[in-house]
């Protein structure tokens, strides 16, 4: 397993923007499908952005859609998530994960596609 580190979160009024950056400590994440989740405080961590191993196929909840953009890296070994617009639901611990190249099984959006996962960096919207 890779460890992942993310970085870039913190505190913006409603509206603001953020970039959140995850990078792997150690092994290459550019042969492996990334996701971007988040869970709050007594709620299940749910999907929010994913994108294939090769940047050409991106996955988006219908929350983030239209207001983040998750992309890679030139050498696709660090996934950024652009968030745009942003709102005070989206206050979250923002999670990225690593997950197969390819999978016959479990879409970019499914969590089960993933096997590390980073620590989490925290997103506080204020209204």
């Amino acid at each position: 397993q890779v460890q992942l580190v993310e970085s870039g979160g913190g505190l913006v009024q409603a509206g603001g923007s953020l970039r959140l950056t995850c990078a792997p400590s150690g092994l290459s994440v550019a042969s492996l499908a990334m996701g971007w989740f988040r869970q709050a405080p007594g709620k299940e961590r749910d999907f929010v952005a994913a994108i294939s191993w090769d940047g050409t196929t991106t996955s988006y909840s219908d929350s983030a859609k239209g207001r983040f953009t998750i992309s890679r890296g030139n050498a696709k070994n660090t996934v950024y998530l652009q968030m745009n617009s942003l709102k005070p639901e989206d206050t979250s611990r923002y999670y990225c994960a690593a997950g197969s190249y390819y999978s016959t099984t479990y879409s970019l959006s499914q969590q089960e596609r993933y096997s590390s996962w980073g620590q989490g960096t925290q997103v506080t919207v204020s209204s």
